[in-house]
């Protein structure tokens, strides 16, 4: 089975095709990606929790499952202040993060476009309106036991995660040519 190394195709490649799409008189003035993040939200999961020591278990299970998947521990995301109606109270763990650069950020790409994407059921493409104003491109997954790496017997209670590239491009024709280019499923609408 070969690889595919999207960095080394994105610089020799894909770089070169952009450069001369948007007539970019510099290389480094064409679109890229800075960092893909990763989110779990985990307030709701713990909260339900029966115990402490269950949730505990719980947070340690999803952070081991979020680091088999990005292939680096995340952080964990604490509330800035109470908020009864959510039953959140101030230091309390709501999510994990990760964020990726360099070749671990493009291998993830690698496997979300091309292993997590055709698994999702009724998956019809990227929508356009998953871009925002800023040139990111925004996918949120229902259930992580669709990655590979998450073993869905053992997985005690699923979650979801949201997932952001970030681009160093504002333009959204630029940042939809260059996902294009990269293997993203963009879905035009009609």
């Amino acid at each position: 089975m070969s690889t595919i190394d999207l960095k080394k195709q994105y610089q020799k490649e894909i770089r070169p095709v952009l450069q001369k799409e948007f007539s970019e008189k510099n290389i480094l003035a064409t679109p890229s990606i800075k960092k893909v993040v990763i989110n779990v939200g985990i307030g709701k999961i713990l909260n339900n929790a029966s115990s402490s020591k269950n949730a505990e278990d719980l947070l340690n299970d999803i952070k081991k499952d979020l680091s088999l998947i990005t292939g680096q521990w995340p952080k964990e995301t604490k509330a800035k202040k109470s908020i009864a109606s959510f039953k959140i109270r101030e230091g309390q763990t709501v999510g994990l993060a990760v964020t990726l650069r360099g070749q671990k950020m493009y291998d993830f790409i690698v496997r979300l476009i091309h292993i997590v994407l055709p698994r999702i059921r009724d998956f019809k493409g990227i929508p356009l309106k998953n871009l925002d104003n800023y040139g990111n491109l925004n996918i949120g997954i229902s259930e992580a036991s669709i990655f590979p790496e998450v073993n869905s017997s053992v997985l005690r209670h699923p979650f979801g995660l949201q997932i952001t590239i970030v681009t160093n491009e504002k333009n959204k024709e630029k940042v939809v040519s260059m996902l294009k280019l990269l293997g993203f499923p963009i879905k035009i609408k009609k």
